[in-house]
């Protein structure tokens, strides 16, 4: 499946991923936003795969928010734009 949001700033935000269970698998985040270190990617992926496809944008934004960690930079895009792309991927 595959979710795009463009960002009041401009930049896109993409989620690329499986349903398997009803839970959300194989997760890609990507786009022309930038992330400093670029191995918090890897915390935003780990927080949101295994999650129910019923859970809710803001729900999946804190998952998120949650598991980046203190420091990181997040230019251009939110947790919010992420749980964004997530759920228009599953429209």
């Amino acid at each position: 499946m595959h979710g795009e949001y463009k960002t009041p700033g401009g930049k896109l935000v993409v989620a690329d991923f499986e349903v398997c269970d009803d839970q959300f698998r194989d997760v890609v985040v990507s786009g022309d936003f930038f992330l400093y270190p670029e191995e918090a990617l890897d915390a935003i992926v780990g927080a949101i795969e295994g999650l129910s496809i019923a859970t809710d944008e803001s729900a999946i934004a804190r998952a998120v928010e949650a598991a980046v960690p203190d420091g990181t930079e997040m230019l251009g895009f939110s947790p919010e734009a992420v749980a964004i792309a997530l759920r228009r991927g599953l429209a």
